[in-house]
């Protein structure tokens, strides 16, 4: 099964293979649910056994359902041809070169467990013996970390005698002296693969008086559920979302209560609208994660039992009794994934539902979240601002040069144009030799020699140089010829297979076609790639999107189309913020000043608009999605990427501005502003404004004289450029 790797995950497995070098024998990979560890820790694992010989994985996952079973089918699916264990094939046959083992942590540590005792068939610390014995080295990934934390376990890994202990979590605990890999959220979200936003009480009142908590979640619930249904029927998507109804633990009574209810719905095991998944109990479950499957509410007690993924798990139902319950970030990540694995561009849908009159749950789940847990409300546009219409841009989709075909006939163009190249591959020896490729059939490597008085990076660059010069083996360095390709195809997004595939027919004699730039020998091929590969690594990467920077965007590759404001708009905010005070210039009615997510600029800006009376009105635009206004602009790779500017503005003398806010200057002048675009946006944004006759600009906080400033006609990154006014004089 070819999978497309997102960014984030392509990036994890460099720095994973990266983190492998260094001299620390821990490493964090911390990761939320839905980020898709076990395609990232597969897709490592092919990789790095592919470049290293008689190594042997371990993936210690936890005791509860069944997930090593889970875990090891999904490499097998992913990962053509890789040699897949579980403990009983080891126990069966012990371990091989390139084996990776998914084992049950409880198997292991739990007391009394077969698998560690001696009886006349070898155990599983003799097969661990004589794979040490034999050479073979272990590596170890901990699945689910936090929950393996025990002294036991940590006498089970020492069994191994590994260097490298991978341990992944969403919710990792002490790994001050490890090496940590975090993967932002927000890439996960970019990507489309988990909820934008969990929307917790929604539409709930300042004060509610309830006589029955389970009819009232359960109303919001269902309602919710039925408009998340009924969107995903007009788009012709086959998913039924799932609402997850938590119950405390030792609540029988909850548990009929929830029961009686749904069965007046209509909503009964009977009919496969109910499932159930208690340690007693378990109905209806066998299809629940299809997304499609019959049943629209499932009941729970404890956390969902880890490795389970139902992506069309849209909601979830928290009821609490008088007892206090450990609050895990586990439960909230199981109503996180997206069904398709990306976003619809609707809020209704991107977004996932907490309903519970539980206070502390409520509060450890914004704790735990942040930005991404907060109360939401429908608002509805203001008519007068019903018939206010702009130009709208859309990208059309532009070929980016990742599939393998493509990639080829994108690097050797960039090789023949950079170069000068032609088909005499003797020729284009003899240039590229000429631009200080290597071509020595030896290992060149490179150390140095002399004397230190500090450690300094002066001292240490002012030693001699010395150059090592090893005679190739292609038992020896063939791992090193690996491991280089993998690299370079780490670097552009593409596997090793197509990247060594790309190698070969571009350089490889045996290998002569339309594509072929050099003609040399395995050995050679060997050398050259290994002597090079910085070089190569540069050119490739630089070939990638040169290729699409030569791309224009032009009228014909971008969609326009009238855009108006949403009649409706999904406004989430922060109920425990102090200020909740409507902001009555806002085109939306019960607009508020705790309004969310913003960055500090947007909330500055805001405030601005709000008591500034030349600002008839505003308008925030959202970040992603159809429903939005955006613009398209290219990224430094060529790639089209769309730009929704922060707020649209309506000033008293009947102008339109279209404003983008960035970080501000610090006292001192430094910039503020994170964004490495912010000048393509800018000159795309003053593109469209003359276009369209508009008025707008970047607008960045000076912090030093704490005034809002704006730049209209040419960017600078310095606060002290004539280009920079104070808005007060402009708007």
């Amino acid at each position: 099964m070819n999978i497309e790797l997102a960014d984030f995950q392509l990036k994890a497995i460099a720095d994973l293979m990266e983190a492998m070098k260094c001299d620390k024998k821990e490493i964090i990979l911390k990761s939320c649910t839905g980020s898709g560890k076990t395609i990232i820790l597969t897709h490592f694992m092919d990789e790095y056994l592919k470049s290293y010989k008689k190594q042997v994985f371990i993936w210690l996952t936890p005791g509860k359902g069944n997930l090593e079973e889970q875990s090891k089918e999904k490499m097998d699916r992913y990962i053509h041809g890789s040699r897949t264990k579980l403990l009983c094939d080891v126990m069966a046959g012990g371990f091989e070169e390139n084996d990776c083992c998914f084992i049950n942590w409880e198997k292991l540590t739990k007391k009394g467990n077969n698998a560690l005792k001696d009886s006349e068939r070898v155990n599983f610390l003799d097969c661990i013996f004589h794979a040490l014995e034999e050479g073979l080295t272990f590596k170890i990934i901990v699945d689910e970390s936090h929950q393996n934390d025990t002294i036991k376990a940590e006498e089970i890994i020492d069994y191994f005698k590994t260097e490298k202990i991978v341990r992944c979590s969403a919710t990792p605990k002490n790994y001050k002296d490890a090496y940590l890999i975090e993967i932002p959220e927000e890439d996960v979200i970019a990507e489309g693969l988990i909820k934008k936003l969990l929307l917790i009480n929604e539409n709930f009142e300042q004060n509610i008086s309830v006589e029955d908590q389970v009819s009232y979640l359960m109303d919001k619930a269902l309602t919710k559920r039925r408009k998340l249904h009924s969107e995903f029927l007009r788009r012709k998507v086959d998913v039924n979302p799932l609402i997850v109804v938590q119950l405390p633990n030792k609540s029988d009574v909850l548990l009929e209560s929830i029961e009686t209810y749904l069965s007046a719905q209509g909503i009964t095991y009977e009919n496969n609208q109910l499932a159930v998944w208690l340690a007693d109990k378990k109905q209806n479950l066998e299809s629940i994660s299809e997304n499609n499957a019959e049943s629209i509410v499932v009941i729970i007690k404890q956390a969902i039992a880890t490795g389970w993924d139902c992506p069309r798990a849209h909601i979830l139902v928290k009821l609490r009794d008088n007892m206090s319950e450990t609050f895990e970030i586990q439960t909230i990540g199981r109503i996180r994934r997206m069904p398709e694995a990306k976003h619809y561009e609707d809020d209704l849908l991107d977004c996932c539902y907490l309903y519970t009159l539980d206070e502390k749950f409520t509060e450890n789940v914004k704790r735990s979240l942040g930005k991404g847990a907060l109360e939401e409300r429908d608002l509805t546009l203001k008519r007068e601002y019903s018939h206010f219409t702009l130009i709208c841009q859309q990208k059309t989709n532009v070929p980016f040069p990742r599939d393998a075909k493509l990639a080829l006939k994108v690097i050797k163009k960039y090789f023949s144009s950079q170069y000068n190249l032609d088909g005499k591959a003797i020729e284009n020896r003899k240039k590229l030799e000429a631009h200080k490729y290597d071509f020595n059939t030896d290992i060149i490597d490179y150390t140095k020699s002399g004397e230190l008085a500090t450690l300094s990076k002066e001292e240490f660059d002012n030693l001699n140089e010395i150059k090592i010069r090893e005679k190739l083996t292609t038992h020896k360095h063939g791992k090193e010829y690996h491991h280089c390709v993998a690299e370079i195809g780490m670097k552009v997004g593409l596997d090793y297979n197509n990247m060594n595939a790309i190698m070969r027919k571009l350089f490889l004699k045996d290998l002569r076609s339309e594509y072929t730039l050099l003609i040399l020998e395995i050995r050679e091929l060997y050398a050259f790639v290994i002597n090079n590969k910085p070089r190569l690594i540069d050119d490739i990467r630089i070939a990638m999107a040169s290729e699409t920077a030569q791309i224009k965007i032009e009228s014909n590759m971008i969609t326009e189309k009238p855009w108006s404001f949403p009649l409706n708009y999904m406004f989430a905010y922060d109920g425990s913020a102090k200020d909740q005070m409507e902001l009555i210039k806002n085109v939306y009615k019960g607009y508020r000043a705790s309004a969310e997510v913003r960055s500090e600029p947007e909330k500055i800006f805001e405030k601005y608009c709000e008591s500034n009376n030349h600002v008839e009105w505003f308008y925030k635009n959202g970040d992603k999605g159809n429903e939005y206004f955006s613009i398209v602009y290219e990224d430094n790779a060529g790639k089209q990427k769309s730009f929704y500017p922060d707020y649209i503005v309506h000033d008293t003398e009947g102008n339109t501005w279209i404003i983008e806010t960035k970080g501000g200057f610090s006292k001192s002048g430094q910039s503020e502003d994170i964004d490495k675009f912010t000048s393509k946006k800018f000159a795309v944004l003053k593109k469209y404004l003359d276009k369209y006759n508009l008025q707008g600009g970047i607008v960045r906080q000076d912090k030093q004289s704490s005034e809002l400033c704006i730049c209209t006609e040419e960017y600078s990154n310095d606060i002290k450029d004539d280009n920079w006014k104070l808005l007060k004089e402009i708007l």
